[in-house]
């Protein structure tokens, strides 16, 4: 019996596992994509069979999943590389509408080839034919004849055959350093300071694509980051056949040789790495400075769409999920910076606290989906209420705060009525068609008049809002008078 590693997202697909048996394989499944290099090792077993069974499988195949990350892809092949070297990596595609990774047209089979892969399968058919041509010492992914096969990709997954030592070093330094960049611009930085080093040119440039929010249609880019020489703005032709084919190329244009890579972000081309040499007299990029760009895109990618992920991450945790304004936590951060500034410099900052009064009555009698849609119609109040630099959070329920930077307590109590008048004005709906009037209470605290830290700041501009609305509501009371009565 034949024995293969079987990596999939959760269930195979329909018709893998028969199609393994009947080609008298045994298999040991791994999740995809595993989380660690110890993910490898703890593999689940079916059939029976376990690693001391077949201490050396004829082949890794992978089951792509519609919308596999190629991020996830690619640390998966490089573990499963690492963890069984010299062992043909197979990709099975499902055979299913859409369920090729990230469509055809961006990630075919030489994108995969280039991943590490030996052979793909165009689906669970197809998989004993493969192991057989991979058995035999071939690669047939079903596309090409067999006096047509193309030679394995290479075992190494990142990196071209032929570097030099130096090179070899330059090329591993450049995918640690992504590690610890601290933002998506830092990483492009670190990666083109990398580049620099490993393949010559007048300038370097990191593009993020967007929509086609151009003319007919047209991809927008947007420059993350740029070393050498100023960009002109906008990629090069060459760079958009890059985007538009999802390969590597290498053109001369317009008294310029250019290499551009794509940068595959998922199941989407996100943006173009762009290498320019300047001049009539400027030499080509060789095929080998092509196939290390090729080679490099990938982790530079792969840390691009992490670090965007991260930064999402970062912001859905400091912001209010039903009324988009900033919460509590985005509250006490911003507010101990902003303090810190101002001690620094002699400034000062005011805090307006509110919360709208009787507003268990709207929940009581029309419901909390119509409360919930007053909430949000209460912070577009209030956001139209102050400037722009002034930070509007939703402190919990009912309650709102808004930090006025470099803002005296005058000034603060005029904000704070102004958004009181615009509140008792304002017909609420609801989401209803509703036409609800409310009012709100306002505390006013200042720095340093009043408090000398975050929490103190916070703390006295609430008990000056309790002491509005203990008294006739809808009104305005400032930390002076609160703290007069403590």
């Amino acid at each position: 019996m034949r024995h293969v590693i079987l990596y999939s997202g959760g269930l195979p697909a329909p018709g893998l596992a028969e199609a393994l048996r009947a080609a008298h394989c045994t298999t040991t499944v791994c999740l995809l994509p595993p989380a660690a290099a110890e993910a490898v090792e703890g593999c689940g077993h079916e059939d029976g069979a376990g690693e001391d069974a077949a201490p050396s499988p004829l082949a890794v195949v992978f089951d792509l999943a519609a919308g596999a990350e190629l991020a996830d892809l690619y640390a998966a092949a490089g573990l499963a590389a690492a963890r069984w070297p010299g062992v043909p990596l197979v990709a099975c595609r499902r055979g299913e509408p859409g369920a090729t990774l990230g469509g055809a047209a961006r990630f075919d089979d030489a994108v995969l080839k280039r991943l590490g892969f030996h052979a793909v399968a165009a689906n669970p058919a197809q998989v004993a034919a493969v192991l057989r041509d991979v058995e035999d010492g071939g690669a047939d992914d079903g596309t090409q004849d067999s006096a047509a096969r193309a030679d394995l990709a290479p075992a190494s997954l990142l990196l071209p055959d032929g570097l030099g030592r130096v090179r070899l070093r330059a090329a591993f330094e450049v995918v640690a350093s992504l590690h610890f960049a601290p933002d998506q611009e830092g990483a492009a930085r670190a990666a083109l300071a990398g580049l620099a080093a490993l393949v010559r040119a007048d300038r370097w440039a990191v593009y993020l694509a967007g929509g086609g929010g151009g003319a007919a249609g047209e991809t927008l880019f947007e420059p993350l980051a740029v070393r050498g020489r100023p960009a002109a703005g906008a990629p090069s032709a060459a760079a958009r056949e890059a985007l538009r084919a999802a390969e590597t190329l290498r053109r001369r244009e317009a008294g310029r040789c250019v290499l551009a890579a794509p940068l595959a972000a998922g199941e989407r081309i996100g943006g173009i790495i762009e290498a320019v040499r300047e001049g009539a007299g400027a030499r080509q990029f060789s095929a080998s400075d092509a196939s290390l760009l090729a080679a490099l895109a990938l982790p530079v990618s792969a840390a691009l769409s992490n670090s965007a992920r991260v930064a999402e991450a970062e912001r859905l945790s400091q912001t209010d999920d039903l009324t988009r304004l900033h919460n509590a936590r985005y509250l006490r951060q911003y507010l101990t910076g902003e303090m810190k500034r101002a001690r620094r410099y002699g400034s000062e900052v005011t805090a307006i606290f509110l919360d709208l009064d009787d507003f268990k009555q709207v929940n009581d009698r029309h419901g909390h989906l119509v409360g919930s849609h007053v909430l949000m119609e209460m912070g577009s109040v209030i956001l139209a209420s102050v400037r722009d630099t002034d930070i509007v959070c939703r402190y919990g329920g009912d309650e709102f705060v808004v930090i006025l930077p470099e803002a005296g307590i005058e000034q603060g109590l005029g904000v704070a009525d102004r958004v009181r008048e615009r509140v008792s004005r304002h017909h609420f709906t609801g989401g209803r068609n509703l036409s609800l009037r409310l009012t709100a209470s306002f505390g006013v605290a200042s720095f340093p008049e009043h408090a000398q830290s975050p929490q103190q700041l916070v703390a006295r501009a609430d008990a000056a809002m309790y002491r509005a609305k203990a008294g006739r509501k809808n009104c305005v009371r400032f930390a002076a008078e609160a703290r007069a009565d403590a």
